[in-house]
């Protein structure tokens, strides 16, 4: 790990209220640019700058010791962060729309990643998010076409688990499965048990109105699937990290570890588990006693840290032509053999037959 990749380590501990060593960031130098940049990339870019506003307050971070950001770089960095708030806001705003224009019509709305998992940030606000995940309990078609029908709204029925649309500029997926059952056949087993899970959500209010989220195995065993596939197909960054460490924070003594960790070792993920889990003492600070049965193996725990931090496939994915595109997704795919191993039960070959009859049975898919 290089002396940047530390330092926004010990300022993503000390950006989620975690007492940590200063010596860093007071002694070396701190190349504020690149931090800037590599928050940004990780997904972590508010709280690092919670950090850095905490730091100069309390005199830690200061013009006499060169160890500031420069004011222009400090501009910059409030003015990217503000921006993401209004998004974080805006998105709670088409939240609270969504339940209104469900509720008239007896529908409920559960929230999936995002919002839910922003709650368990000291900030929320400050957890970066892209777009709206949903679950309407099984009644996800008749909610697009009470949007379609009665709001003209454009519904984009192009993907396998959900559907996708916007609301108010803000992207909407509306899940009529939790996970992608098309492009690994494992996962039509971890699909009935999220779904079996997902009548004891939660209840909470946003606004005055009452939506949902899972409830915290449902939830549990959805972020570490997510975060598997996303690993497995491309690579994860700092911001899943935080997301399971926080949500582990919070609601730790509500998971049924035995449960987790006996499907984790049924579907071959049992690994993987240990290794965010690993990941999450490091990166955030929280103890790895709220995460029982816990097996430490430092060897992979670095290398997936290190391809979170600089992916062993970086290649940039060609912008147009159709067989470049296929020909750097497969090469991706290749490169990522030994992710696909650590998540996975099924075999390589396997796998590679199913998701080619995957895009073939959603063309669009394959460009994307």
């Amino acid at each position: 790990m290089t002396t940047t990749e530390q330092q926004l380590i010990t300022l993503i501990k000390y950006g989620l209220r975690k007492s940590v060593d200063c010596k860093l960031l007071i002694e070396q130098h701190l190349d504020w640019q690149q931090l800037y940049k590599l928050s940004a990339a990780q997904g972590v870019m508010a709280i690092v700058w919670e950090a850095v506003e905490r730091l100069i307050a309390e005199g830690v971070l200061t013009e006499e010791r060169g160890n500031m950001p420069h004011k222009s770089l400090r501009l910059q960095w409030a003015y990217s962060v503000e921006t993401l708030k209004k998004r974080y806001r805006k998105q709670r705003d088409v939240i609270v729309k969504l339940a209104d224009i469900y509720r008239s019509n007896e529908i409920e709305i559960m929230i999936l990643k995002g919002y839910g998992l922003s709650l368990c940030y000291p900030t929320p606000e400050a957890r970066a998010c892209s777009d709206i995940d949903i679950w309407l309990f099984g009644r996800q078609q008749q909610a697009d076409d009470i949007l379609r029908q009665r709001l003209g709204v454009e519904i984009d029925e192009d993907k396998h688990h959900h559907t996708v649309f916007r609301i108010d500029g803000v992207m909407v997926e509306n899940h009529y499965d939790f996970l992608n059952i098309h492009a690994h056949l494992s996962n039509r087993d971890i699909e009935r048990e999220l779904k079996a899970k997902s009548s004891e959500a939660i209840a909470i209010d946003i606004e005055g109105r009452k939506v949902f989220i899972p409830n915290a195995n449902c939830h549990a065993l959805f972020l570490l699937r997510h975060a598997a596939a996303h690993f497995a197909a491309a690579e994860i960054v700092l911001r899943h990290i935080t997301d399971w460490a926080m949500f582990v924070k919070r609601y730790h003594a509500d998971i049924d570890w035995q449960w987790l960790r006996g499907i984790a070792r049924e579907q071959n993920m049992e690994l993987f588990l240990d290794a965010i889990n690993a990941l999450a003492v490091e990166v955030c600070g929280i103890g790895i006693e709220l995460m029982p049965g816990t097996v430490r193996r430092p060897e992979l725990e670095r290398r997936i840290f290190g391809d979170i931090l600089s992916p062993e496939f970086s290649e940039t994915k060609p912008e147009r032509g159709l067989l470049s595109i296929v020909w750097y997704k497969y090469r991706r795919w290749w490169a990522n053999r030994w992710k696909h191993r650590l998540v996975y039960r099924e075999g390589l070959l396997h796998t590679f037959l199913v998701q080619v009859r995957s895009h073939l049975l959603k063309p669009k898919s394959i460009t994307e």
